[in-house]
């Protein structure tokens, strides 16, 4: 069973990997001003700064950064698995 315990580690280094760096390349928040007809939204191109809640899009963003190093962690796992036997 060593291959097993080499590829949860490398699915769990993965999935620490991709949610670190889907927090730290989550996009900045945006605001929405409406009054009446009128709708402004206001976004920002730089990445968001530390501070606040996180926003539904940022959990998204860092959700989907993380479930993408899982993959990566989990296929070089694999990779790592067929090398040694």
């Amino acid at each position: 069973m060593p291959g097993r315990s080499n590829l949860l580690a490398f699915l769990v280094i993965g999935l620490l990997i991709g949610g670190l760096a889907g927090y730290m390349t989550r996009p900045e928040e945006t605001a929405e001003i409406r009054l009446g007809p009128l709708s402004v939204e206001v976004r920002n191109n730089e990445r968001a700064r530390g501070g606040g809640p996180l926003t539904s899009n940022q959990v998204q963003h860092i959700a989907i950064m993380t479930a993408i190093g899982g993959a990566i962690g989990l296929g070089v796992g694999f990779a790592v698995g067929r090398r040694r036997s």
